[in-house]
Order: C-alpha cells, then sequence, then structure tokens
C-alpha cells in the first residue's frame, strides 16, 4: 500500500508541474499584456516599460516563469493589479462560496444519481429503465447555460417561484442565509454530473448483479433490501469514487458558466471578469488553483479506490 501511495504521488508532483508550465506558457501566449490592463489602453510606452521593469515582466519568459515558481513556493500567487488585491485573497473569498455550490451540487446528483441507477439495474429493459436513460441522455448533452436559461425561464419567469440571481455577498454565512437563490444554480450544476452518476451507477450494479455472491445471498434467503442495499449498492459504489473524481473538472468547468448566468460571486465570476479585464494574475492564478484541485481530487479518488478494492493495490 504504500508503494502504490508513493508512486501516485510522484505522478501527481509531475502532472502538477506540467500543468504550471503549460498554463504560464498559455497566459503568455494571450493577446495583450498585464501593463495594458493595469494602466489602460492609454497608456504611453513610457508608462509601460517602468511598469514592465517594477513589477519584473521586462525579463524573459523562462526568467519570469522562474521567479514565478519561486513566489509560488512561498504561497504568493500573485497581485491584481486591476482589482488592486492579492490573487490569493480574491481566490480566498472566493473559493468557501464555490464549496458551497458545487458541494451542494455534488451531494444532490449523488443522492439522486445512485438510487435512479440502481433501480435501472434491477428494472433494465423497462419503460422506467429507458425513461430514465432518456432523461439521463437529454442532461448529458445538454450545456449547462442552456439548462441555466431553461430552469430561469420556467420558475423565474413563467413560474416565478424563484429567484432569477443567485444571493449576492462577499461572506459565504450570508449565501446560506439565502437558500432560495441558491437553488436554479445548485440544480443547473447538479444537472452536469446527474446522468454521469446514473449511467455509470446502472451499469456498475447490472456487473455486480451477475457476481456469484449475490446468488449465494439470494440462495441463503436474505430479503430483498437487504441484497440490494447491503451487498449490491455498497459494491457497486466503488466505481463511483473514481468517477466522483474525474467529473470534478466537469463540475468546476460547469460552475464558471452557472455562476456567469445566474451571477453568483463565486470563483468562476472572478475568473470571467478576470478574463474581459485581462487580468493575467488571477487568471493564471485560477488556472494554476483548479489544475491542482483536479489532480488532488483524482489522486485522492485513486486512493480512496485502492482501500476500498485491494485489487487495484495488486495491479
Amino acid at each position: 500500500m504504500l508503494a502504490f501511495l508513493v508512486r501516485r504521488v510522484v505522478q501527481a508532483v509531475v502532472v502538477l508541474i506540467g500543468v504550471l508550465i503549460i498554463t504560464f506558457a498559455l497566459i503568455h501566449l494571450e493577446p495583450g499584456s498585464p501593463a495594458r490592463a493595469a494602466l489602460g489602453t492609454q497608456a504611453t510606452p513610457s508608462a509601460i516599460a517602468h511598469f514592465n521593469k517594477v513589477n519584473g515582466l521586462d525579463a524573459g519568459v523562462v526568467s519570469q516563469f522562474f521567479s514565478y515558481v519561486g513566489r509560488l513556493l512561498h504561497g504568493n500567487l500573485g497581485y491584481s493589479f486591476v482589482q488592486s488585491q492579492s490573487v490569493a485573497r480574491l481566490i480566498g473569498q472566493a473559493l468557501p462560496k464555490d464549496l458551497i455550490l458545487v458541494g451542494f451540487a455534488t451531494l444532490i446528483a449523488l443522492i439522486i444519481g445512485i438510487p435512479a441507477g440502481l433501480y435501472q439495474a434491477v428494472r433494465r429493459n423497462t419503460i422506467g429503465d429507458f425513461s430514465l436513460q432518456g432523461v439521463a441522455f437529454v442532461l448529458y448533452a445538454m450545456p449547462p447555460f442552456f439548462l441555466g436559461l431553461i430552469l430561469l425561464a420556467i420558475f423565474a419567469i413563467a413560474v416565478p417561484i424563484l429567484p432569477p440571481e443567485a444571493p449576492q455577498s462577499t461572506n459565504a454565512l450570508q449565501i446560506l442565509a439565502h437558500p432560495l437563490g441558491l437553488v436554479l444554480p445548485t440544480l443547473t450544476l447538479a444537472g452536469i454530473s446527474l446522468a454521469a452518476f446514473t449511467q455509470f451507477m446502472r451499469s456498475s450494479s447490472i456487473d455486480n448483479l451477475a457476481q456469484d455472491y449475490i446468488r449465494t445471498a439470494q440462495a441463503m434467503g436474505l430479503p430483498r433490501r437487504q441484497i440490494l442495499v447491503r451487498h449490491l449498492m455498497m459494491n457497486s459504489l466503488i466505481p463511483v469514487v473514481t468517477l466522483l473524481g474525474l467529473t470534478l473538472p466537469a463540475v468546476v468547468g460547469g460552475a464558471l458558466i452557472v455562476e456567469e448566468v445566474f451571477n453568483y460571486p463565486g470563483m468562476g465570476l472572478l475568473f470571467y471578469h478576470a478574463a474581459l479585464d485581462h487580468d493575467y494574475p488571477v487568471l493564471l492564478g485560477f488556472t494554476l488553483f483548479v489544475g491542482v484541485a483536479v489532480v488532488v481530487g483524482n489522486m485522492l479518488a485513486d486512493i480512496v479506490y485502492a482501500v476500498l478494492d485491494p485489487r487495484v493495490r495488486l495491479d
């Protein structure tokens, strides 16, 4: 087990280094410059040159990269010249709100998706199974912004029972004080991963239904509910752990669009405005932070999978 953990950690470190290099290169390939974003389009060449010299932007890209890595090792994600705040502070303000939105959305997707997938496996090739598969395929193919607009049109305009805008606050606890405003963005984001959880659980449950331990439990006369919950569902959940880590990039990417649709003050909206303002330090810090979160999330999913299923460690 120790060798498995060391191998996964080393792989994660290598991937993170690659993410850092690619992200830094892509940001510097984007048109414009931090000086233009901070000083405006009317800035003189001398003012831009002075800005670049003061902030170390007049050096080569390789030199800037190693300087950035050195700052990262000291916990410095950079400084937003547009918003006059450190990137770490901006992310620290927005991250708790994202944890609320993504956490609730993932929880709802699991609560609905796992029983639905189990039901489809037990009742496969029935009208109920086909109906749920149709809904899952529609949700899987639907872009997040389109699903959000549909929910807005129905529940905020046609039948105005929910607010069209998410709660506006700089404090995560105040966001929770207005739960109705969280309903539409949470449901929209949950729809992104709901279809995947449902179909993955269905496939895993069908595979486990053909295993000998299920037939043995049935032959022993165990109650059907006990067989489904204690044996079938628990063993079918093991692959879902891996899927949970793999869906993190899609959920985070969907959160960026969902937050813009509902004006939710999270990291997605922060990234959107940073892209409009050419706020390069925020773009770089956000992309790097999300990359780290995705890699760490997948690594933790692999570790949990190995703990639950010893065959992974043996392989």
